[in-house]
């Protein structure tokens, strides 16, 4: 394996942002920054309030326009090209959806905010993530030779 694009440094430097910003939102919003649920409780007609909804959408807003901000900025720090057809994105995102739901959070709640907070539930959790990306990426280029 050869890495091509080694950055240390906006790694670093994105990984301490995303940190300061999971923990400004518990500070001063007393949530947990997992973005499949503060997502899913924009369109939960069960959201209490206006300003629960409002904070949400800014909040997922927010990161939509930072990716696309990022691409115009340094289109070199974005994905590469997959070749994937759309039938085949649809179905990973619904099983993104349904794993998410399965495990109660995502790669963000559990993996930033819940071993931030010593969870072992969140543990489990991210060794389960991990595993599944590991087995989906072996799977898809080596036994079905989907992909790049």
């Amino acid at each position: 394996m050869e890495i091509v694009n080694f950055t240390p440094y906006p790694s670093l430097i994105g990984g301490i942002l995303i940190g300061l910003a999971a923990i400004t939102l518990m500070l001063f919003n007393g949530k947990i920054s997992g973005i499949s649920g503060i997502t899913k409780g924009i369109m939960s007609k069960n959201c209490p309030t206006p300003h629960e909804r409002k904070w949400r959408t800014f909040f997922t807003v927010g990161l939509v326009l930072g990716g696309i901000v990022i691409t115009f900025i340094s289109p070199e720090m974005t994905a590469k090209n997959l070749n994937i057809n759309s039938l085949q994105l649809v179905i990973a995102g619904l099983l993104v959806g349904f794993g998410t739901s399965l495990g109660n959070g995502c790669t963000s709640g559990h993996g930033v905010c819940g071993l931030g907070r010593r969870s072992m539930r969140s543990l489990y959790s991210v060794i389960t993530f991990i595993a599944s990306g590991m087995l989906t990426v072996y799977f898809m280029f080596h036994v079905f030779n989907i992909g790049v």
